[in-house]
């Protein structure tokens, strides 16, 4: 039985709020700053209320950029941060499904060994072996690529263990009822194991998603042209400005335009996320 208390759910309520507020304050302040004029906030008094350059902020941005610090329009390095995400997500998703499916469901020669060999790389990030992905990257001629920005991060030890652990709880009942009917292996995976790791999908297509768009380190060693700039290497290019201001009202309108995406990938897949990380029976 569960006690009803009001103090306690004021009190919760409270420690709830107040916690959203401290989150919330500095993403409104970025957005207060990027709706007044350059100059603004350089007198150290920081405006709480919305000033009249909003439009005209969010459409430079959006339409020409900041031509002074070489950065392309926003809408253009949005769409290469979105085709990076979407790419490392799928691909990663696709990739470690089939390997979790593999290793648990077929039986052949050291398939312990191959699942070990795939969950020590979690012990190799990309920032460790940087210098031997670069050097590999350069040499296949994949510089200022897509291919370059995504495909030395599409694989996952830690998703391959996700979903190995997902099957590992799907009896073994339902595979030899597949198969007494018929289904071969890719059928079974397809119609059966697909759909009931959905929710699962779901989630690390959130995670995956939100990691791809908040790169910063390997779009910026890969990435010379700007033409294939990203939104989070665009933000760090306008804040280091050499003998100058920066402008930080385009710089804070920057900033809010990056965290648009992962929010609204966030609070669409909201339920499907939390089911995945909280499913644990089948």
């Amino acid at each position: 039985m569960v006690e009803n208390r009001p103090l306690l759910n004021i009190l919760a309520h409270l420690v709830l709020i107040l916690g959203v507020l401290i989150v919330a304050f500095p993403i409104y302040v970025a957005f207060i700053a990027s709706t007044h004029g350059p100059t603004d906030f350089l007198s150290g008094l920081i405006p709480l209320t919305p000033g009249h350059d909003t439009w005209h902020t969010y459409m430079t941005m959006l339409t020409t950029g900041m031509q002074s610090s070489g950065m392309p329009p926003l809408s253009l390095q949005m769409t290469n941060s979105l085709i990076m995400a979407l790419t490392i997500a799928i691909g990663k998703i696709s990739i470690s499904i089939i390997s979790a499916y593999a290793i648990v469901y077929f039986r052949f020669p050291f398939r312990s060994l191959a699942f070990w060999l795939i969950f020590i790389t979690l012990m190799l990030p990309v920032e460790v072996r940087i210098l031997p992905t670069y050097k590999v990257v350069a040499d296949l001629g994949m510089l200022d690529t897509y291919a370059g920005l995504t495909i030395p991060l599409i694989a996952s030890a830690t998703a391959t263990f996700l979903f190995r652990q997902v099957f590992l709880t799907i009896p073994d009942e339902l595979m030899e009822a597949a198969r007494i009917d018929g289904a071969g292996p890719m059928k079974f995976f397809w119609d059966i194991l697909l759909p009931m790791s959905r929710n699962n999908i779901a989630a690390l297509f959130v995670i995956l998603f939100i990691y791809g768009w908040n790169q910063y380190l390997w779009p910026l060693l890969v990435t010379t042209d700007a033409s294939h700039y990203t939104i989070v290497m665009g933000i760090k290019r306008m804040a280091d400005v050499a003998d100058a201001q920066p402008q930080w009202n385009y710089i804070m309108a920057t900033a809010i335009l990056a965290m648009l995406p992962p929010v609204l990938v966030v609070i669409f897949m909201q339920k499907l996320f939390v089911k995945g990380l909280i499913e644990t029976e089948k």
